[in-house]
């Protein structure tokens, strides 16, 4: 059996879908992205070791996603739900991919943990923010799998 980092996470309540307002559907407006739209592109990532999402795991919050749409910036803040949690690469990685899927190119995507949340966050965030490192890790197979399989949306 394999063992688990967090083998008891703590489960948060869902955020409530948010209401789509006509002026979003409607194609003539040009409307910027925001926090909340940002966030709900991530809170669906499914954890890689339990089967909740990243929300339910309040490791994603939309207090902690900054977006700068005039310069073309999203900054996405997580939390390990442990210090020692050997996940935050591949939590950030997936974070980063769906983001870099789903934002215009014109977006740059900045993905780090909460600083004082783990215990190599350093580490961490060096591998996050290093394209060649990111660009490496999706040429891996295995490792794109796995990041796949966080970001398909599972049915309730």
């Amino acid at each position: 059996m394999e063992r688990l980092d967090n083998a008891n996470p703590v489960v948060f309540d869902k955020m409530k879908e948010r209401e789509v307002l006509p002026e979003e559907e409607n194609d003539e407006i040009v409307d910027k992205f925001d926090s909340r739209e940002i966030y709900d592109l991530i809170r669906s990532i499914n954890d890689p070791e339990h089967p909740l999402t990243l929300e339910e795991l309040n490791v994603v919050r939309e207090a902690h996603v900054i977006v700068d749409d005039d310069r073309d910036a999203v900054k996405v803040v997580f939390t390990p739900t442990i210090p020692h949690c050997s996940m935050a690469t591949l939590i950030g990685l997936s974070i980063r991919v769906q983001l870099l899927r789903a934002l215009p190119e014109r977006f740059k995507v900045d993905v780090c943990v909460e600083p004082g949340s783990h215990a190599q966050e350093g580490a961490v965030n060096k591998q996050l923010a290093d394209k060649e490192r990111v660009a490496a890790a999706l040429e891996n197979g295995h490792l794109l799998n796995v990041v796949n399989q966080c970001l398909t949306v599972k049915q309730n």
